[in-house]
């Protein structure tokens, strides 16, 4: 586990210039070692019928910080055989705290609500938001109560989807984060192809295959 926080955060700065170089601009046609990674064994998705584009990412994260706004935008025009799933990323410490927050909310009901929202209160208004008194005082204002919060962070459905996310994330074989898969079979990484807008050509260029395949 130390190894594979420290390809991380290796991961997340050595990218940094590569991710905000927007204006690049990628070939039309991309090639598996050299834009996206092809997975040896492919990672389960959620609904076989769809092609799933899954997102690995950490709220902590700049850079997934960053990528939120233009990924919603690309989301409003995925197609109906598309899904997108968002997965957690699991590298220990607040990651792991973080992780269980999203899965928290999401049984809720509350996810929709919440989810640019604790974005924004750990990179705009610098909360942590690294223990449970945090959390519960943050969600208030969108009417979960600290009974609603504290029966679903310890419920048995929360500790079950952490337990996925940790098996997605070895499946993935990835590193660092924001990091896209496409069908449980091919992983894209910012620093590959050099930005966000290009993550997602990427992706769409994958989805597209997948659907021929189909």
């Amino acid at each position: 586990m130390r190894v594979l926080i420290t390809a991380t955060l290796l991961w997340l700065l050595g990218s940094s210039a590569a991710l905000q170089a927007q204006e690049a601009t990628p070939p039309a046609n991309f090639k598996a070692g050299e834009h996206y990674i092809e997975l040896a064994t492919p990672a389960p998705t959620q609904d076989p019928a769809k092609i799933e584009v899954a997102e690995l990412f950490w709220y902590g994260c700049g850079h997934c910080f960053q990528f939120e706004p233009v990924l919603e935008e690309w989301k409003k025009d995925l197609a109906e055989d598309v899904s997108f799933r968002e997965v957690p990323a699991l590298f220990g410490g607040v990651w792991n705290t973080h992780a269980q927050l999203f899965y928290t909310v999401q049984s809720l009901g509350k996810l929709e609500e919440t989810h640019e929202a604790i974005f924004n209160a750990i990179h705009i208004e610098k909360k942590q938001l690294a223990n449970e008194a945090e959390m519960v005082e943050f969600l208030e204002p969108y009417g979960i109560s600290e009974e609603q919060f504290e029966k679903a962070w310890s419920s048995f459905g929360v500790r079950s989807k952490l337990a996925e996310a940790g098996r997605l994330a070895k499946a993935y074989r990835a590193t660092g984060v924001p990091t896209l898969i496409v069908n449980g079979k091919y992983r894209i990484e910012g620093g590959m192809v050099g930005g966000f807008e290009s993550m997602l050509e990427v992706a769409d260029f994958l989805v597209a295959r997948e659907r021929q395949a189909l």
